[in-house]
């Protein structure tokens, strides 16, 4: 994780979100890309110094943040960018070879229902990387203790679980593999592809409706850092981001939630 792209909201979540970010990165050694995304008017004539108006801001806001947070010495290259977020963020992730994007829950959301804003909700339906969700308020600390939940063993592609080794390596971290069996498995799906074996440190298999209920029952014993899931083309997960806000009542994370891509 050499590279890392944290997309900004809200000032208050993201002064937050940063600091998490440099912290993770002061330990990783990683360069971190920081973008905040403002919109654009589609008016012609003199209405389009709107844009200016709507870039100056930005740049305000962004300097703003980046005088709150303390970078440790990390090099952040930090850009304000017009258009829409989730194709910037694919754009310039791709560009810049992003290793991990890092991200608030909430964003802007006031709905106090609400677990996975709009916009970071939408970055994990719609990009390929990585993704890690930074809950409200939520402070670095040593990534000892890894949850990764999923449904099916089987995996079809390569470096999914990259991002666990790197765990692994820069801060020794122990992962517990649970492994539910929910009604809807298949055969192969409660077959353990080797790779989930390799990674992990301990392996637990529970019975339960949906890979997030094996996670509530279990999360009390193991104490998890982060939790860890996988995106499928199918699943609970991918019900759950067809939407993209997620309500707590569907799912909810207070630790910082790891999202790999199966895409499977």
């Amino acid at each position: 994780m050499k590279t890392i792209l944290v997309p900004l909201g809200n000032s208050d979540k993201a002064i937050n979100t940063l600091q998490y970010a440099v912290d993770f990165a002061s330990i990783a050694a990683a360069k971190i890309y920081v973008i905040q995304v403002y919109g654009a008017t589609k008016v012609a004539g003199a209405i389009k110094k709107i844009d200016a108006i709507l870039e100056a801001d930005s740049k305000e806001e962004l300097n703003y943040i980046l005088s709150q947070v303390d970078s440790k010495n990390i090099e952040i290259v930090a850009k304000s960018v017009k258009g829409q977020i989730t194709d910037s963020i694919s754009r310039i992730a791709k560009q810049l070879e992003v290793d991990l994007i890092i991200a608030s829950a909430k964003n802007n959301s006031a709905d106090s229902s609400i677990y996975l804003g709009p916009i970071t909700g939408s970055i994990v339906k719609k990009t390929e990387l990585p993704m890690l969700v930074i809950p409200k308020g939520y402070k670095f600390k040593p990534i000892n203790k890894v949850l990764l939940g999923l449904r099916s063993g089987m995996l079809k592609h390569a470096h999914v679980l990259d991002p666990l080794y790197i765990l692994k390596e820069t801060f020794k971290t122990e992962i517990s593999l649970l492994h539910v069996i929910t009604p809807h498995n298949t055969t192969e799906d409660n077959v353990l592809n080797s790779e989930f074996e390799s990674v992990s440190d301990k392996l637990i298999n529970s019975e339960n409706a949906t890979v997030f209920q094996g996670v509530l029952e279990h999360k009390i014993e193991i104490k998890p850092d982060i939790i860890c899931v996988i995106r499928r083309k199918r699943g609970f997960f991918n019900r759950l981001w067809a939407q993209n806000s997620v309500k707590k009542i569907d799912f909810e994370s207070r630790v910082p939630l790891l999202v790999l891509k199966g895409n499977q």
